[in-house]
C-alpha cells in the first residue's frame, strides 16, 4: 500500500517521464496521477523531451530512460542538471556503464518501485 505522506509529496508536482517502451510508460504515468503527479510526457525521443522542456512551466522531476531506441538521453539530463531540476534514471545499464559526469544522479534498475526511486529525489 502506497504511504500517505508519499502521495501527499506528489500532489501538484510536475514529474517529466521520458521512456521510449509503450507499457513500461503507461504503467508509471499511471501510477504517478494516481499518487497526484502532473505527469509530462511520456515522451519517448531526446528531440520530443527537449521541445517540451522548451515550452510551458518545467518539471519538478524527471524520470529519465537511459536508452531511447539506441539514443542516449544525456542531452535531456545536461538540461535537467542546468537547471537544478532532480532527475533520476530509470535503466537496466549497470552504475559503471553511465558516463562519470552521472555518477551521482540517482538510478532505480527496472522494472522499479515507482514510490521508492522517487523517494530519493525528494529527500
Amino acid at each position: 500500500m502506497p504511504d500517505p505522506d508519499f502521495r501527499f509529496s506528489l500532489r501538484d508536482r510536475r514529474v517529466l517521464v521520458v521512456e521510449d517502451e509503450y507499457l513500461l510508460a503507461n504503467d508509471l504515468c499511471t501510477e504517478l496521477e494516481e499518487a497526484g503527479a502532473e505527469v509530462m510526457g511520456p515522451v519517448p525521443t531526446v528531440a520530443e523531451a527537449l521541445a517540451l522542456l522548451a515550452t510551458g512551466a518545467p518539471p519538478d522531476v524527471a524520470i529519465l530512460d537511459v536508452n531511447l531506441g539506441g539514443e542516449m538521453v544525456f542531452p535531456v539530463a545536461e538540461v535537467l542538471r542546468d537547471r537544478r531540476i532532480p532527475f533520476m534514471f530509470a535503466t537496466g545499464y549497470d552504475a559503471w556503464s553511465l558516463p562519470r559526469a552521472y555518477v551521482d544522479i540517482p538510478r532505480c534498475e527496472k522494472p522499479f518501485d515507482v514510490e521508492r526511486c522517487l523517494r530519493t529525489l525528494f529527500e
